[in-house]
């Protein structure tokens, strides 16, 4: 089997574990890693065996594809560099800073046969998988999606740092238009907004209630699901589900609680795994440059209804 040549750009908190798990992926080659800071760099390709290239572009003529970890200001640019030199990519969330830098890059993958997979990670979370066939029609869905302040990721709002995770997948789930968005949030400790509160009602008749801040005390990766006849709880940290149901025996109907056996797995693993996949098969990615504008577009309304509320309020 022929190795998939692959690179990592951006080797700070999260792309340094892109390179860790490619680096012992069978089948695969870290051709290399690039990143503005050369200590850092050096660092990340000593520790996995592979060169350091503080240009992106040196890793072209080595490399079959590439993922791209760097702030998110910077997506735009190297992504687009890389996708017309035919190089496939996988993109870190948010996909762009805005909806017109994502269609921007959408039109430029497809003319040249270049797969653009953009990092929606919960989508492979071990939990999320072991009942996603089990959600049908969600009435309500709850979110919560909380943790301390870090300096890191702060670049962005709190809604395209956490919140567009939990965005992604209710658009996933509900496939339906939305109606309506309401929203409020404020920055607390940076110049952005830190803690948001959304609702979205979609024109199926579901309602999506989304809380997201980076200003808590502790960390929570919840949602739960209602849906006719039960109940779906996932907890994204502890990779746990509960599920509650309605069952009639008699004629007399009970509810039965079960937490199902979760086989617990890294999910960026599994999202890379997947990706090299379509890398090889050339099959279309399994999170679409389509489905990131869109998740990125509901994001953006998000933000610009909860800072004209907090507006009108001060």
């Amino acid at each position: 089997m022929k190795k998939i040549r692959v690179g990592v750009v951006g080797v700070g908190h999260l792309g340094q574990h892109h390179a860790r798990i490619y680096s012992t992926m069978e089948g695969v080659e870290l051709a290399g890693v690039s990143d503005t800071d050369p200590a850092r760099g050096e660092e990340i390709g000593v520790k996995y065996k592979t060169p350091y290239f503080k240009d992106f572009k040196d890793l072209f003529p080595l490399v079959d594809a590439l993922s791209i970890a760097v702030p998110t200001q910077f997506h735009y640019s190297i992504t687009q560099d890389c996708l017309q030199n035919k190089k496939d990519v996988l993109l870190e969330k948010p996909m762009t800073t805005t909806v017109e830098e994502a269609q921007s890059l959408i039109e430029t993958a497809g003319p040249n046969g270049a797969i653009l997979q953009i990092g929606h990670i919960e989508r492979y979370n071990r939990a999320y998988l072991s009942v996603r066939d089990k959600i049908q029609n969600p009435l309500f869905i709850e979110n919560h999606r909380i943790g301390p302040f870090a300096s890191r990721g702060t670049d962005v709002n709190v809604i395209l740092d956490l919140m567009i995770h939990d965005i992604d997948i209710i658009l996933s789930l509900t496939s339906s238009p939305i109606s309506e968005i309401r929203a409020v949030g404020i920055p607390v400790l940076s110049n952005e907004i830190d803690i948001v509160n959304a609702r979205l009602e979609f024109k199926s008749g579901c309602i999506a209630n989304m809380t997201a801040s980076r200003v808590s005390l502790e960390k929570m990766r919840k949602v739960r699901i209602f849906q006719h006849d039960a109940y779906i709880s996932l907890d994204y940290q502890n990779q746990s589900v509960t599920i509650a149901k309605k069952i009639i025996e008699n004629g007399q109907s009970r509810v039965v609680v079960e937490n199902p056996a979760v086989e617990k797995e890294e999910p960026l693993k599994l999202e890379l795994a997947d990706f090299i996949s379509n890398v090889r098969t050339r099959k279309p990615p399994s999170i679409s440059g389509q489905e990131g504008k869109e998740a990125l577009r509901v994001a953006e309304e998000i933000a610009r209804i909860a800072l004209a509320h907090h507006k009108r309020i001060f």
